[in-house]
């Protein structure tokens, strides 16, 4: 399987969604991202209001890596992963209340922001697995 590339991100017409909107731009094969597992990731976040990106781990080529349910990331994201496989790659639309809310952690995330991330789930590790990785195919 070829790595994947950086996506570009659309923000969708009208109003941004009030709950969090899942959409699996392609559906991996791999190993499920379930809660207590890690996942290693690259992803891009945009603002709905601007469309400006924000953030993204393709740019250092390092991938974000968290364990899904584990509270470390936004409640968007801990959601809005699981469920994914291995080699998929995911829309995931957060409303403020499941990202930052009325915080506003960096200059280039208004405070009550919509955020969009497309994320691609590179591998998924099961719980006390030694680290060794599960890749697809």
């Amino acid at each position: 399987m070829s790595e994947p590339t950086k996506p570009a991100v659309e923000v969708p017409e009208g109003d941004p969604p009030t709950e969090l909107t899942i959409r699996d731009l392609v559906v991996g094969d791999g190993p499920e991202a379930l809660p207590g597992r890690v996942v290693r990731v690259h992803y891009v976040g945009v603002t709905f209001a601007s469309g400006r990106e924000f953030d993204s781990s393709w740019e250092e080529g390092r991938p974000f890596k968290f364990a899904v349910g584990g509270g470390r990331v936004i409640k968007g994201w801990d959601r809005g992963v699981r469920g994914m496989k291995a080699g998929g790659r995911r829309e995931i639309i957060v409303p403020p209340r499941l990202g930052y809310g009325k915080q506003s952690p960096s200059a280039l995330i208004p405070a009550g922001s919509t955020l969009i991330f497309v994320v691609d789930l590179l591998t998924v590790v099961a719980p006390g697995g030694g680290g060794r990785a599960q890749t697809p195919g």
